[in-house]
């Protein structure tokens, strides 16, 4: 009967005992089908004196004698072989764990190591942050952002997102660039420290040189985003002195900075500028709010509300612009006579409440008085409309009476010369056909059938202004236009005058074009580049203008684009190249095709390789090295080529001594290499003359010697 301190009768336990002591006993017991073996796991056996000892579940190693009389050698841990009893305790015989069984224990299975990839949180980070801005530009929900970008967690990695968001949005239009910078200026102070802003921006700047790599213009485009956060006021403008003295002189970080300070931060306006460069923090272009302010001035105009009409003015957001809804008010109220009344009473009534200030009220009335001859074309009492509008709005307060009446004396307005207007005209009409077929021959006919020269910088004026609110293809154009009639027909006064022109109505340009500024700043180093004008002609018309002007400012600027390293190759692709090839590139075609045709080429094939490098403007280079050539090889077989090209009209008089004018001014230079330069280029000017290649002004007299 089973006691009740366990499961073993006093004989069993008596039985344990001596099996503890004795271990044939043990054995003789374990024979014993009733024996409970099984109970025994968990004990030490005790050896026999003399014998070895032994360690849990391990039996001793040696020959046992069987029953049957037989010897048999026990298995590795006693497992044993025929005739042995086998292992101790022998737990393995069709032993297998069952995942069914209701004692299973998942602890008995065996171990098994498995390999993890140790990942690092900052990876983890820049992988969630670059999904999460591919959503912002495409939703353009800042708040969704900004809660996404607070759910990540891990702060201290703030500054690498502001890396991330600003060089994403480097390589894409400039939608994406503005609602960058318009989402930076919702996270800051709120989700993004001040500190954190400032270290990202200089992360930004360190990187400058490997973004370059991939972004051409990379330096302009972090400066404006620098620029744009000063702006903005998440960065201080002490930001950019102390992050120059962290880097290294010779770094793109670096000129990232005098960028931002020299054409952006010191530019006039430069706050308006910057902010409305990428279309505006309201995501929305120059052409939008003009479209918006006609659309509410004709609603008013139906409505006549005039409160809902200045809550929608001061919605818009742009009080700079102000200005344009003067001056749409103003062309409406000729346009619908019978709206009059209304409109004025909208400009007096926003006056007065100090929604369109005095100064944008000015500038609304002055832009309105430039353009009246061109508006008198459509509406013919523009001028007397105009002259009733300015002492009403003045005697009623709500126009500056320092406003300048452009009327004379006798409260007529003046004139314009009828020639001058006729010439505008068709001035304008010959550059639109211009900026369609892209035919530089076509136009310089027009101009000379015009035959007014002295028209010359009217027309230039006109030709940059209308680029200006064009595209990049079309400034590209005006500026090779620019080179092909300096060689043809205009002359550096010409140019000079057309800049000085351009220059003095800066101010108002900006006006109409937010970015006219820099764009000026770029035709001008372009045509210093493009051998249009020399660096000296910038300080002659900077001595033109009123000091601290905006037309001063854009020729500072200028001169830094010209001074810049790698100047030229940049300026040539400003505006993505008109004819896709560098100076350079052509410089290098014209000399192999003139090698070419001088080692025994066919003058039909030259003359076609002239005619594929498309650059009509720049064949004056085909003369210069053509006769460089012939004096270099002693070969005037290249003087046959120049004819053929003189009777084809592939190479004009004027190219012809435009070729031969820059021979002559480095003629000392080139006699240094060519000790008888002199004497062949004046046996070329005499058979050029007798050709007819060249015209009766041109004067060879720098060649004697």
């Amino acid at each position: 009967m089973a006691s009740n301190e366990g499961f073993l009768t006093e004989g069993q336990r008596e039985m344990l005992k001596i099996a503890s002591e004795n271990v044939e006993s043990l054995a003789a017991l374990s024979s014993s089908p009733k024996s409970p073996s099984s109970l025994l796991a968990d004990h030490h056996i005790k050896a026999p004196a003399g014998g070895k000892a032994q360690t849990a579940g391990i039996a001793v190693r040696h020959v046992r004698r069987c029953h049957s009389g037989k010897y048999g050698r026990a298995k590795k841990d006693g497992a044993g072989g025929k005739g042995t009893w086998g292992k101790l305790l022998d737990t393995e015989i069709d032993s297998h764990i069952d995942r069914n069984d209701p004692n299973y224990d998942s602890g008995e299975e065996p171990y098994q190591l498995v390999g993890t990839t140790v990942t690092d949180p900052l990876d983890d980070f820049k992988k969630a942050v670059a999904s999460l801005i591919d959503e912002y530009f495409s939703n353009g929900d800042v708040d969704l952002a900004a809660s996404d970008l607070r759910e990540l967690g891990s702060s201290e990695y703030y500054p690498y997102f502001i890396k991330r968001l600003v060089s994403m949005a480097m390589d894409r239009h400039d939608k994406e660039k503005e609602m960058a910078s318009v989402l930076l200026s919702a996270l800051y102070a709120d989700v993004i420290s001040p500190t954190q802003i400032r270290d990202g921006f200089f992360m930004l700047i360190e990187s400058a040189d490997d973004l370059a790599v991939d972004i051409l213009d990379a330096v302009d485009i972090l400066a404006l985003f620098l620029a744009r956060a000063v702006v903005d006021d998440i960065l201080p403008p002490a930001f950019l002195a102390r992050a120059r003295k962290a880097l290294p002189e010779s770094s793109k970080g670096v000129q990232v900075i005098q960028t931002a300070e020299k054409s952006y931060l010191s530019a006039p306006h430069h706050a308006e500028l910057v902010e409305r460069r990428w279309g505006g923090s309201t995501h929305i272009t120059v052409e939008e709010v003009k479209k918006k302010i006609a659309d509410l001035l004709r609603e008013y105009a139906d409505s006549g509300e005039t409160v809902e009409a200045c809550r929608c003015i001061r919605e818009l957001g742009v009080a700079f612009f102000h200005h344009e809804v003067v001056k749409k008010a103003l062309v409406l109220a000729m346009e619908i006579p019978s709206s009059e009344p209304l409109l004025l009473k909208l400009l007096k009534e926003a006056a007065e409440e100090g929604l369109i200030s005095s100064s944008q009220m000015v500038k609304g009335f002055s832009r309105l008085a430039e353009g009246l001859d061109d508006l008198a074309l459509d509406i013919p009492s523009a001028k007397a409309l105009f002259q009733s509008f300015v002492p009403k709005a003045i005697s009623e307060g709500w126009l500056d009476a320092s406003f300048t009446n452009p009327a004379g004396e006798n409260g007529e307005f003046q004139v314009e010369d009828e020639k001058v207007r006729k010439y505008k005209k068709e001035a304008v009409t010959i550059i639109h056909e211009y900026f369609l077929s892209d035919d530089i021959p076509e136009l310089i006919r027009s101009l000379e059938d015009l035959g007014a020269p002295e028209y010359n910088s009217v027309f230039l004026k006109r030709l940059i202004t209308l680029a200006l609110d064009r595209k990049n293809r079309e400034k590209e154009m005006a500026s090779v236009l620019l080179s092909a009639l300096h060689i043809e027909i205009f002359s550096t006064e010409d140019i000079v005058n057309g800049f000085v022109m351009l220059l003095e109505n800066a101010e108002d340009t900006t006006l109409d074009i937010l970015d006219a500024s820099n764009e000026l700043a770029l035709f001008l180093a372009r045509a210093v580049i493009d051998d249009v004008l020399a660096p000296l002609n910038l300080d002659e018309i900077n001595s033109r203008l009123p000091p601290k002007s905006s037309g001063s400012e854009t020729v500072r600027m200028a001169r830094t684009l010209v001074s810049a390293r790698h100047a030229g190759e940049r300026l040539l692709r400003c505006w993505g190249g008109g004819t896709g090839w560098a100076v350079e590139d052509a410089k290098d075609k014209i000399m192999k095709l003139l090698e070419e045709y001088e080692s025994g080429g066919v003058v039909s094939e030259a003359c076609q390789c002239i005619r594929d490098l498309g650059m009509p403007f720049f064949n004056h280079e085909v003369v210069k090295k053509a006769l460089v050539m012939a004096m270099e090889k002693q070969n005037d077989r290249l003087l046959d080529l120049l004819q053929e090209c003189f009777s084809e009209g592939l190479i004009t008089t004027n190219q012809m001594t435009k070729g031969f004018t820059r021979i002559k001014d480095g003629l000392d230079d080139l006699a240094l290499d060519i000790p008888n330069a002199k004497e062949k280029f004046a046996f070329y000017v005499e058979h050029a003359q007798t050709k007819g290649w060249l015209l009766p002004s041109f004067d060879p007299s720098a060649t004697d010697v």
